[in-house]
Order: structure tokens, then C-alpha cells, then sequence
């Protein structure tokens, strides 16, 4: 074996090490009910995050501070957590009833609550992959913090450089920035994180909010502000983790108030013994396929169908998607708004009612109304969250008279995932599911093929997918490592082991579902994390993402009005 090779191995093996102690780190921490960050406690996290070096986090183990991954990691936080020492996760405690304000970060759906001046409540209603991911971020946003402290403190007796200063200054300041005054503020900025003038005004209308044009500076001064409190007062920031939260987690109590809603809307439209078809994909691309060639005839006159769809993937063209979902629910289309804290909506399509459908499918003419399919779609899960789900949604209906098996004829998922073969927009058709960390593999027969989706001017691959962990813990090394092995990994993504885990238990093991269940998975490529610039970090896919996107939708659909 030649240096190279073994180095590289090497390489892989630590990163696969620095995953596994970070979750085994994050656990005990979960455990123990409460960690300090920058903390003893803490330091195991940051120092497998910096063994690890993951892509999306770019240059988090040098001196400067990283740009993208701040900008990646911001959207996925409840906005004013910059400011605040004690961050508290919580599961859903009645919050929502109270005066607090509901905070929705940007990138994820949850809601989080400013409790005062220097707490940050975070609510988890979606399993352990989303506590993961939060532990994450924050070891990456404190490990940046105390960089740019370091670039600011002077002397030990808390002295600060003149960049501090003037950054502290523009700040505080009750006036707007003129746009000179700004420029000033963001000179300063980027001597304190190390970096030069133009990728700091590059990435500052980036953080920009409507109720914060300056969010950018606030940020950076605010990390530098508490690791500098940390440091010279010994305030460390602290994350605790609610004791209702550690006493429910795992008990699958949101995944099972979100089932049960869906099965008695399902009875109550008589509707339950009919053939289901489950379709996890977003809340936009069902319905566009089913219904926009009837809803937007006069449009299709001056736009081809593909053009349409990116149109409806703006949501600035809200009268178009306004027509589409009008003539959805006056034909079959029902929407299940999620009350139960899972953040997963749904949509029921009955396929007996579809009057002006899309030309391109067809029922069976001999299918009386009982027999016709009805397609559920439910939106994204969240890595662990995806066998809580499906898990609950598999199970019989408990009834007053009985319990009620749901007749699940095939389950669809197609999601975004990280390519390893390819770039932004390929689709990636997986033969099995592996799960990182683990030697669990789920192999099964996919109905959807590469042959399928060839031929319409997008890239498409087949091979194993790796579910990993989480998307923000990924190197070069161990992708490149899977890739060139005899796993043969295609890409990585979050909840596919946890679909199928769900699947073959309810089809396999306990008879819920008929074990003929038809499965088909289909990912398009969000980001290539072996490229350098291409990962989540450097921005989303625009409307690349949107042809692959209906392209999988048409073929799933296909299949399904063909059975």
C-alpha cells in the first residue's frame, strides 16, 4: 500500500474517530442535563469538530474566521442568540400560549423564544438529529467567537485594539450608518477577523434582516463581546437541556399526535381503506405536476411547462401558485396544517375527484372510486425524526371498534442530498442505504431506476447513499473514503436508513403493511462536498434544484397511476 494511500486512510479513519466521539460526547452531555461550550465540559466537542475539519465549516481550525460557514450556521439559529449566555433546549412546553414571541430561524423550522436579555429558549420537537445539529452549530459559532476575542484583547487586564473599538462604537450607535460610516465599521471588521475588505462587504448584506440592515457587525461584535466576558469574568455561556425534554425524548410523542391527525382526517373522508401512496417530498411539487397544466392554460400559451414551474418556485408569484392550489382544492386536494410539533405538513390528494388532470397521467378506466389511489405527501423530515414518522404512520388506526390496518401500497422519497460523482442538480438513484457509524446496511429493490430518469438532459447516478449523522459533520476524507471503496456511496443525506428501518419493521417483522409494499427513492444533488466551493455552505441550489425536482415528481406519479 503506497504512503499516500495509507495516509489518506489514516486521514478518514480519525475524522470517522472525531463523528463518533462528538456523538458520544453529545449524549453524555444530553445526559448530564447541562455543558458549558467553551467550557472542560465542552472540550471534547471542540476538539473532535477541529480533528474533524468538516467541509461546510470551512476554515474554522485557522486563525481567520470563517465567512460562509457563520452565514450557514446563522440561518439555521434563532436570530439574537449572538447575545445571549444561557441557551436553553426545551421540548414543547407551552410556550406558544405565552407572550413570548415565536423565533423562526431562517433555514430550519423551529420555534425558539427570547426569554430575557441573556437566555435563548430552543425548541426540539424533532428527535435527537436536531439536538445534533444544534450542538454543532453552536461549538462552531463559539469556537469563531473566541477567535475574534483573541484578535481584540491586548493585555490580560482586558485592554482592546483600536479595531474593537470603533467596531463597538458603530454598533451602539442609535443613528443609521451612512454609507461611509459603514464602510469604516466594516474596515475595522475584517482586520479583526482576518479577513480583507472586499469578502467582508461581499458577505454583509448576506446577514442582512428587514429589521437589521447592520445584523452582520451585531453579530461579530456580540461573539467577540461574551467570549471576551468569558475570558476575563469567566461567565461562561451555558446550554442546558430542559428536564421534560430529556424525560420525552425517544417516546415518539409528536410523531404519534401527527399520525393519529392524518388517519382520522383519512376516516373521516372515508378514505382509510383505499390504496395509499405516502410521497415524503415539499409541499409544492405533488400538486404543481397534478394540477398547473389545467390551472395555468392561459400561461402555457407564452411559457413551456418547465419555465412555469420555476415561476411557482418563486414564492414572489403568489397569484399563480394562488391558482393552482384553488382548482387543487376544489379537486381533491386536502392540507393537513401540522399542529403537533413535528414542523411536517401535510397534503391528501384523492385521485377519484381529479377531474382536469395533468393529460400525462392516467387511471385505470376499470378502477371503480374505492379501488383509485389516494397520494398522501408529507413534508421533509428531520434525520431521526424520519423513522418516528413513518414509524407512527405505518401503525394500525386505534379505533372505538377496532384497530384498523392502513393499506399502504408504495412509499415515496425524494429528497436533496450531497452528491459524491457529480454536482448541484444530478439525481442519484440508491440500491441501498447505509448508515454511518454503524455496520447497518438496508438493501432493497427500488422501483425507480436510472433508466427511468435518463434522457431528459440531467445526470443521473446509481449506488449505495450513506446516511450520515448529520450534513454538517462531513469531511473530504471520510466521503472520499466511501466513495472509493467497495460501499460504492454515490452521495450522503440524513433519513434514508431511518425511512427504511421504519418500512421493513411495519412490512417485514410486525405485518402492519403488506410486505409487497412497492419503495422508491430518489435524491437530486444539493451539493457536491468533495468539491471545494460546492458544499451547502456556499449557497442553496436557486432554481437548479427544480427541474430534478419534477423530473423525479413525474416518474414517482407515473408509476403510481400506473398501479
Amino acid at each position: 500500500m503506497s504512503k499516500i494511500k495509507l495516509q489518506g486512510r489514516t486521514r478518514a479513519q480519525e475524522s470517522s474517530n472525531a463523528i463518533e466521539r462528538m456523538y458520544i460526547t453529545m449524549r453524555h452531555l444530553f445526559n448530564r442535563g447541562f455543558y458549558k461550550p467553551m467550557g472542560v465540559s465542552g472540550e471534547t466537542l471542540r476538539e473532535a469538530l477541529l480533528i474533524l475539519r468538516p467541509e461546510i465549516y470551512g476554515s474554522v481550525a485557522e486563525e481567520k474566521v470563517e465567512l460562509n460557514g457563520l452565514l450557514y450556521v446563522i440561518d439555521r439559529l434563532p436570530i439574537g442568540l449572538e447575545e445571549c449566555r444561557f441557551i436553553n433546549l426545551t421540548s414543547d412546553e407551552g410556550y406558544g400560549n405565552s407572550h413570548f414571541k415565536p423565533i423562526v430561524p431562517p433555514k430550519r423550522r423551529r420555534n425558539c423564544y427570547r426569554i430575557d436579555d441573556e437566555q435563548m429558549n430552543i425548541e426540539i420537537t424533532r428527535g435527537r438529529s436536531e439536538i445534533y445539529d444544534i450542538l454543532t452549530h453552536l461549538t462552531f459559532l463559539f469556537i469563531e467567537s473566541h477567535k475574534i476575542m483573541r484578535r481584540v484583547l491586548i493585555d490580560e487586564e482586558g485592554g482592546v485594539s483600536r479595531d474593537w473599538e470603533k467596531l463597538e462604537r458603530a454598533v451602539l450607535s442609535e443613528e443609521p450608518l451612512s454609507q461611509a460610516e459603514r464602510e469604516v465599521a466594516l474596515t475595522h471588521t475584517a482586520n479583526i477577523l482576518g479577513r480583507t475588505f472586499r469578502e467582508v462587504t461581499t458577505i454583509y448584506p448576506m446577514f442582512s434582516i428587514k429589521e437589521n440592515n447592520e445584523r452582520f457587525i451585531h453579530i461579530v461584535y456580540w461573539l467577540g463581546k461574551l467570549a471576551m466576558d468569558e475570558m476575563l469574568n469567566n461567565n461562561k455561556r451555558i446550554v442546558t437541556f430542559s428536564p421534560v425534554l430529556r424525560e420525552r425524548l425517544g417516546h415518539h410523542i409528536h410523531g404519534e399526535i401527527w399520525a393519529n391527525k392524518i388517519k382520522e382526517v383519512l376516516l373521516e373522508k372515508d378514505l382509510l381503506h383505499r390504496p395509499l401512496h405516502i410521497i415524503s417530498a415539499n409541499m409544492h411539487s405533488v400538486m404543481n405536476t397534478l394540477y398547473a397544466p389545467e390551472a395555468l392554460k392561459t400561461e402555457l400559451k407564452k411559457k413551456s411547462i418547465s419555465s412555469i414551474y420555476e415561476d411557482l418556485s418563486n414564492s414572489a408569484n403568489g397569484k399563480l401558485r394562488m391558482k393552482v392550489m384553488k382548482l387543487a382544492g376544489e379537486e381533491g386536494m386536502t392540507f393537513i396544517n401540522d399542529t403537533s410539533g413535528t414542523n411536517i405538513d401535510v397534503q391528501i390528494f384523492d385521485t377519484a375527484k381529479l377531474e382536469s388532470l395533468n393529460s400525462q397521467f392516467k387511471l385505470n378506466e376499470n378502477l371503480k372510486d374505492e379501488e383509485k389511489p389516494v397520494l398522501m405527501v408529507m413534508d421533509y423530515a428531520f434525520g431521526e425524526q424520519a423513522y418516528e414518522t413513518m414509524d407512527e404512520m405505518l401503525k394500525p388506526y386505534e379505533t372505538e371498534d377496532g384497530n384498523i390496518l392502513m393499506n399502504v401500497a408504495s412509499i415515496s422519497i425524494m429528497g436533496k442530498a450531497g452528491i459524491l460523482v457529480g454536482g448541484k442538480g444530478d439525481i442519484m438513484i440508491p440500491s441501498a442505504h447505509l448508515f454511518e457509524g454503524t455496520a447497518d446496511n438496508y438493501p432493497f429493490t427500488n422501483e425507480l431506476t436510472k433508466a427511468d430518469l435518463e434522457g431528459h438532459g440531467i445526470n443521473v447516478c446509481d449506488g449505495s447513499m450513506i446516511t450520515v449523522l448529520g450534513t454538517s459533520l462531513q469531511n473530504k476524507d471520510i466521503l472520499k473514503f466511501f466513495h472509493e471503496s467497495t460501499w460504492n456511496v454515490v452521495g450522503l443525506e440524513m433519513e434514508g436508513v431511518h425511512y427504511q428501518k421504519a418500512i421493513q419493521a411495519a412490512a417485514k417483522l410486525r405485518g402492519s403493511i403488506s410486505d409487497e409494499v412497492k419503495v422508491r427513492y430518489a435524491y437530486y444533488a444539493s451539493d457536491n462536498p468533495l468539491e471545494t466551493g460546492s458544499t451547502l455552505a456556499s449557497g442553496g441550489l436557486g432554481t437548479t434544484g427544480v427541474k430534478p425536482t419534477y423530473l423525479i415528481t413525474e416518474k414517482i406519479l407515473e408509476q403510481i397511476f400506473k398501479s
